[in-house]
């Protein structure tokens, strides 16, 4: 990977939809109805939106060695539709500017730590509209949320095939009794095709993991057969900026440092999910892998969350790996923050250490910190992130617990030597096509 290619951008303070900022102007202008073609009553009726229903995999019939008939899919999901969709948006203006022309490098050192540059970040930025402290929170339809975007900024519904097979609608009416879980434009997009996925966005469920949302944005992982193509996911306190369900998700055509961290094996789930720690990493957190279908795997990373959200414990989530490997990173830098025991050296950078920060794609927001950028420079933000050595084995234990884990057959339980699992290696053939079709990636 070479660190002196660079793309440029100049950022606006983030903003995840055009309404968000017309919402808070004064004297914004109306036509009928609320005017902005929206997802609520006064705009839904007769709306339409193309619809991309995925097939439920049979593991259990792959796993008893019975063969399945694999068709060729409708449309391809990756570049005709997500992507297609995404620059469709980009050449009619909807965002607010050209990620392809964004500055970025990847900072020497082991890890690959990858550094964006988003100066604009000094201005004023739309405020808070919920507590930092409180990770579970009632849904509130009077601040911003998703059912207020524009319906130009949805790109699909993402639903389960009712047959089995998928198939693609062009034109799938928008049914508000089914409340469709909807793929969306970020309009202050981190990367190329950053988007939004929104489960049942007419529920509005508040920012909480449930088993069936987490499952979908396994789903959308795995659909999109791309090993660059991650999702991600904010807790309320962990830099969660709205409180409405959604996760998010981008192109990187590099592997982020925390998908390079070697593993240490804690123990298998009865459903075949195998847990593990993240070793030689600023933050401390978890690896979930393999389980016998999607679903074990949804149920056990889900259920881990219900328990760090019911502990009132600010988390992040990273999914890899086509929706195989789930990093579970619970943090506590807002709450460091409050008690003041954050440095002004780290405060003055800015930066809001979310989901692709930890995972090792920096957001910077001063340009003296992106040409400082250095991998020691990005451990020592990190650290201040992570929980401490014995409060993170605190949460393991309550996670554990809450998920029927038993660790007593550890490595380290037992006196053993742990095994410490090297990650698996990129797929270096597809990186050398994602780099030749999207020139917007971070080169590599």
């Amino acid at each position: 990977m070479s660190s002196s290619m660079m793309l440029r951008i100049k950022r606006v303070p983030t903003l995840v939809s055009n309404f968000q900022k017309e919402e808070g102007e004064e004297g914004s202008v109306r036509g009928a109805g609320c005017g902005r073609n929206c997802l609520r009553n006064c705009c839904l009726p007769g709306s339409k939106l193309p619809l991309y229903a995925f097939k439920k995999l049979n593991n259990c019939k792959a796993a008893a060695g019975e063969a399945e008939d694999v068709k060729e899919p409708p449309v391809a999901f990756l570049d005709s539709l997500l992507l297609g969709e995404w620059e469709e948006r980009m050449q009619r203006g909807l965002f607010r500017y050209d990620v392809t022309a964004c500055e970025t490098k990847v900072i020497p050192g082991e890890y690959g730590f990858v550094a964006q540059l988003n100066e604009g970040r000094h201005l004023k930025k739309r405020p808070t509209e919920f507590r930092v402290d409180k990770v579970l929170q009632p849904f509130d339809g009077s601040k911003f949320n998703f059912t207020k975007v524009g319906q130009e900024e949805l790109l699909f519904q993402f639903e389960a095939s009712d047959d089995g097979e998928i198939q693609f609608f062009p034109d799938a009416p928008i049914d508000p009794e089914s409340s469709p879980s909807v793929v969306a434009i970020n309009v202050s997009p981190i990367e190329y095709g950053h988007v939004l996925l929104i489960p049942k966005v007419l529920e509005c469920l508040p920012q909480r993991i449930d088993r069936d949302s987490f499952l979908l944005a396994l789903h959308m992982a795995e659909e999109a057969a791309n090993p660059y193509f991650r999702l991600g996911y904010n807790s309320l306190g962990a830099f969660a900026t709205i409180n409405h369900l959604h996760f998010q998700a981008y192109y990187l055509a590099v592997p982020f440092p925390i998908e390079k961290a070697p593993t240490r094996k804690i123990t298998t789930a009865d459903s075949g999910v195998k847990i593990s720690e993240i070793l030689n990493y600023p933050v401390r957190g978890l690896l979930f892998e393999g389980g016998n279908t999607l679903e074990d795997l949804a149920n056990v990373v889900s259920n881990s969350c219900i328990c760090l959200q019911e502990n009132n414990i600010p988390y992040n989530v990273l999914i890899s790996d086509l929706g195989k490997r789930v990093f579970l990173l619970p943090q506590c830098y807002a709450e460091k923050q409050a008690l003041g025991e954050v440095s002004s050296e780290l405060l003055d950078t800015q930066v809001n250490p979310a989901v692709w920060e930890i995972s090792g794609h920096i957001v910077l927001k001063r340009k003296e910190d992106y040409e400082g950028a250095s991998e020691a420079n990005a451990w020592r933000l990190l650290a201040e992130v992570s929980l401490s050595e014995e409060r993170f084995q605190e949460v393991t234990a309550l996670i554990f617990e809450a998920i029927g884990c038993n660790t007593e057959a550890s490595h380290e339980v037992r006196g053993e030597k742990p095994d410490v699992e090297p990650p698996p290696q990129p797929m270096d053939e597809e990186m050398d096509s994602l780099k030749g079709s999207h020139p917007a990636m971070v080169p590599v």
